[in-house]
Formats: structure tokens, C-alpha cells, sequence
């Protein structure tokens, strides 16, 4: 990079990035174990996972505003740590969402810095990631894109997208379970991005309501066509399918029309169907009062764990209980499979905890992930013990 690059960079970045100020604090953490391996960095919330998409790829959240000034953060371990974190989530489809309000020039990364990172972040992490969300973008942001092009390939630079308004994500994204940081809804309702927020707009339903079924069509279906041609499929729930196809299934079921998952022919898409089936529902399947039951998990001893699960499930509404019960024994006979698809119980719940459980209210934590996939992992591997012992008369199994 020449002197008169580096000079108008520079410029750039002074005029476009937040002024020196107090930092934000660390975002909380409650269930942040002083032993995690990158407690040092994961303590201050930058990065957060925030559920999954309208489509059932997860949702990945990097923050600025939370970095702390540079002489507090090694950024080797911020780096080592964004990887740690991805590796969790690079073998399924995913989307990164880059919140950039909050830099200044006191807790940025260095240029050599991003153009480690990019080196280091090899085919393993672009791979699946389908789309990268930069939010509130600046001129610095799109020098730097620019300096960084000759090391970017053409397919990469197509999953990037600038959002200047908060609104265009409800677009894209489950905008109401997004973890966005409190400094920047705050500079947002300063800002004249407070005028585009608008009121959230209806959820792709993906289903019409039938009173009369016991399982909810949707889901009888897509498990259904799923038990017969998608158990032996590699990453079955790991997968996004073609977008615009996701939406015409929507619409069908919206409309109460039928839908012939023979016909389409790829697994992956009953599979996004049904995870997005259980995140818009308006109370997640294990309703709300579980969460923080599901929270104190980790303070349970490992070997009474089963138990405690086998209490709170027997603890819902029957009808919660017969679906849960539907849905987790099909996860049961898919983690069967695990030698030919790769979705163990573990991997299982690492998609499908967040579909069952989140909080009345805001986001779930990067740390708040822990207890909720071992729970989803206990219920899908000990599923005959958690749920055996309660078999009401409407009870249906896949």
C-alpha cells in the first residue's frame, strides 16, 4: 500500500469512525465460565450466534462496538477466538452480520490484522458462508473492500451486502431474535435510522392452522418425505436450499394449498421448512417459561442431567408434549443415522436448540447457546427415557 493509500485512509477513518469516548462495556454474559478457553476475549459479547434465518442458516454476529481499546485485546486471541467460534457452524450453511458503528481509532484492528484474518479464513470457512451483512457501512469500510479486492474472489465479494438501515435486515433476517448491541439501537434512535424502523412485519407463517390435527401439517409432512428419502443424506439440517424455492413452498402452505416434496426433489428443502416451521412460531414449541429451567442446566451434576430434563418436559401443556415428542423421536431415528449423515445428537442440537427454546425477550447469547444444545442433545439421544414415561391418548409418533 502506497504513502497517498494509507494518507486517504487514514482521512477516511478519522472522519467516518466513532470518536474516542469511553468504551462499552463488556455485553453481559451470565453463564460465561471463567474456564472457557477464550474467556479473556468472549467476555466482552463481540461475537454472538443469533438462531437461524428465514431459511434455517445460522446467524453469526460480530460487533465493533464492543471491542475493547486495542491495548486491552490481543487480537491474535480475537482472531483465534472468531475461528473457534465458527468452527462450531462452517460444516452447515451460514450468514455472518457485521455491526461496524463503534469503531474507532483506539480499538481497531490493524489493516495487516484483516489481511491476516482473510488468509487465515480458508475455503473451510467461506465454503457455507452464504451471505456477509455489513450494517451502517462507512466510506472507510468501503476503502478498505476495495484495498482488499485483489485478495478477494469474485463469488466472496458477491455475498457481501451494505445495510445503511436497520429495517432493510427484516428483509433477510429473523430481525426480533438478532442480538444487535445496545450502542447501537442507541445511536439508531438518535440517528434518522429511527425513521426506518418501522413496525416488524409478519413472519413467513409456513403453515396454515388446523385445529384438528394433532401434529401440525407442516410438520407431519416434511418429516414424513424426510423419514423416507432424507435420513441418509449427508448434513440433512445443515443445508440451506435455493431461497426463491423456499419462498413458493411458504406461499403454498400459507395459502393452504399442497406441496409435493417428491415432485421438488432435494431433501434440503423440507428439512429448511420445517426448522423455520418451529423458529416463527409466536412461542417457541417448549414455550417460554423452559428457558431459564433450561439455562440452570449446566449447575446440574452430568449424571442427574437426564432427569432434570425428563421433569421439565413432563412439566408442559400436553400439547406441546405430544409435538415435542413427535418431532424428538424423528431427531432420534435421523441421529441413527449419524455414521452415513454426520448428524449426531450433538450436531442435531446444535440446529435445532434454538429452534426450540429462546427467551420472551431479546436475543440468545453466544454463552446462553451452552446449556441450550446439551439440553436439545439430551433430548434427542435419551429421548424413549425424557419422554417414555408420559404417553397421552392423543399421542402420535413418527
Amino acid at each position: 500500500m502506497n504513502m497517498e493509500t494509507e494518507s486517504k485512509l487514514q482521512k477516511e477513518e478519522e472522519g467516518s469512525c466513532v470518536t474516542d469516548g469511553p468504551s462499552a462495556p463488556p455485553v453481559s454474559t451470565p453463564s460465561l465460565d471463567p474456564s472457557h478457553p477464550y474467556y479473556d476475549v468472549a467476555r466482552h459479547g463481540i461475537i454472538q450466534v443469533s438462531g437461524d434465518d428465514h431459511y434455517g442458516r445460522k446467524l453469526i454476529v460480530f460487533s465493533s462496538c464492543c471491542l475493547p481499546p486495542s491495548h486491552q485485546l490481543n487480537h491474535r486471541r480475537l482472531l483465534e477466538y472468531l475461528k473457534f467460534t465458527l468452527d462450531q457452524y462452517v460444516e452447515m450453511d451460514y450468514i455472518l452480520v457485521y455491526f461496524h458503528y463503534g469503531l474507532r481509532s483506539s480499538n481497531k484492528p490493524s489493516l495487516k490484522w484483516l489481511r491476516e484474518a482473510y488468509s487465515e479464513f480458508d475455503r473451510k470457512y467461506k465454503k457455507n458462508l452464504k451471505a456477509l451483512y455489513v450494517v451502517h457501512p462507512t466510506n472507510f469500510i468501503r476503502i478498505v473492500w476495495n484495498l482488499f479486492k485483489p485478495l478477494i474472489s469474485h463469488k466472496f465479494g458477491r455475498k457481501l451486502t451494505y445495510v445503511n438501515y436497520l429495517a432493510e435486515l427484516r428483509e433477510h433476517l429473523n430481525y426480533e431474535q438478532l442480538f444487535i448491541p445496545p450502542e447501537v439501537l442507541r445511536s439508531v434512535l438518535l440517528g434518522s435510522d429511527a425513521q426506518r424502523l418501522g413496525r416488524p412485519t409478519a413472519p413467513h407463517r409456513v403453515y396454515q392452522k388446523n385445529r384438528e390435527a394433532v401434529i401440525p401439517p407442516v410438520m407431519t409432512q416434511t418429516v414424513t418425505y424426510l423419514k423416507e428419502k432424507g435420513l441418509r443424506t449427508e448434513g440433512l439440517f445443515r443445508r440451506s436450499a435455493r431461497v426463491q424455492l423456499i419462498k413458493e413452498v411458504q406461499k403454498l402452505y400459507n395459502l393452504g394449498k399442497p406441496v409435493n416434496f417428491e415432485q421438488i426433489g432435494d431433501v434440503h428443502v423440507p428439512a429448511v421448512i420445517l426448522k423455520t416451521f418451529l423458529r416463527e412460531l409466536p412461542e417457541p414449541l417448549l414455550t417460554f417459561r423452559v428457558y431459564s429451567q433450561v439455562q440452570e442446566l449446566l449447575h446440574v451434576e452430568s449424571s442427574l442431567r437426564v432427569t432434570r430434563c425428563k421433569q421439565i418436559v413432563e412439566s408442559l401443556p400436553e400439547h406441546n408434549f405430544i409435538v415435542a415428542k413427535y418431532l424428538l423421536c424423528f431427531l432420534h431415528q435421523v441421529s441413527q443415522e449419524s455414521i452415513i449423515n454426520k448428524m449426531s445428537p450433538s450436531n442435531l442440537a446444535c440446529v435445532f436448540g434454538v429452534n426450540l427454546v429462546w427467551p420472551r425477550h431479546g436475543s440468545i447469547s453466544l454463552t446462553a447457546l451452552t446449556p441450550i444444545n446439551i439440553f436439545a442433545e439430551l433430548l434427542i439421544e435419551h429421548v424413549h427415557t425424557v419422554f417414555g414415561s408420559r404417553c397421552p391418548p392423543a399421542q402420535v409418533m413418527p
